[in-house]
């Protein structure tokens, strides 16, 4: 029995078809798989949101530095402009409330609240234009009431219930916060003024702060720089023949 030489040749071929499946391109046997480059943007963004965030860090941190040492340079004149800023605030809120009270969702006896609450407040403001005095002592009994209200509420509350997380901190800073009401009540000018200085050395402190934790994100930022890695051939259609 004899074998031409055609036949030889394509059993040799076919003993050859496996061997050749694994020199196909790199895509061919995934091509559900998403390539590599579709993740590329992602380090990009993350980069970008990291750089964004150090230069915002360092400029609000310069803002309340600025901020701060104005404070304590001019409190006077810091206590000034706050109490006319308070006063726009109490006209805007005044006439805003005014106009809520006739709308037609509003019920009789609550448009009658929200007319003499409104017309306090404008009132109010009005007054904050006469002069710094005058904003500034209001702004003072502002704060002095807020904190003796919230104070009360937050004591009575923690006193009451006896199962409160952190009852006794509770306690304490409504007792705090009364005491503080009671203060700018009592003596409005020095105790706003001496309010406005440990505001700017608030300010002053947390401005320094957020500068330092803007340029240590910057100098991470550096370490980690994409020129620094390891650069590496990347061949899309490159697959490495199998060793035997």
């Amino acid at each position: 029995m004899s074998f031409s030489s055609d036949d030889a040749h394509g059993a040799e071929q076919r003993r050859e078809q496996p061997e050749q499946r694994g020199t196909e391109p790199y895509g061919a046997e995934r091509r559900g798989e998403r390539p590599p480059e579709a993740e590329a943007p992602l380090p990009g963004l993350l980069t970008t949101l990291s750089n964004a965030a150090w230069q915002v860090l360092v400029t609000t941190g310069l803002v309340a530095v600025a901020l701060g040492v104005m404070v304590l340079v001019w409190p006077g004149e810091t206590l000034a402009v706050l109490g006319a800023l308070f006063g726009a605030y109490l006209v805007v809120t005044g006439v805003f409330q005014l106009a809520g009270a006739f709308g037609a969702h509003v019920p009789g006896h609550l448009r009658v609240l929200s007319v003499i609450s409104g017309a306090l407040a404008v009132l109010l403001g009005l007054l904050c234009f006469r002069g710094p005095a005058q904003s500034i002592l209001l702004l003072a009994l502002w704060i002095g009431f807020s904190w003796l209200l919230r104070g009360v509420m937050m004591t009575a509350a923690a006193i009451s219930h006896e199962g409160m997380p952190a009852r006794g901190w509770q306690i304490f800073l409504g007792v705090v916060s009364m005491l503080g009401g009671i203060i700018l009540i009592v003596a409005p000018f020095g105790s706003i003024t001496a309010l406005a200085v440990v505001a700017g050395i608030w300010l002053l402190a947390l401005g320094v702060l957020e500068v330092f934790h803007g340029v240590q994100l910057r100098v991470e930022l550096g370490h980690h720089a994409p020129g620094r890695a390891e650069h590496r051939p990347h061949f899309p259609g490159f697959r490495p023949h199998p060793q035997p």
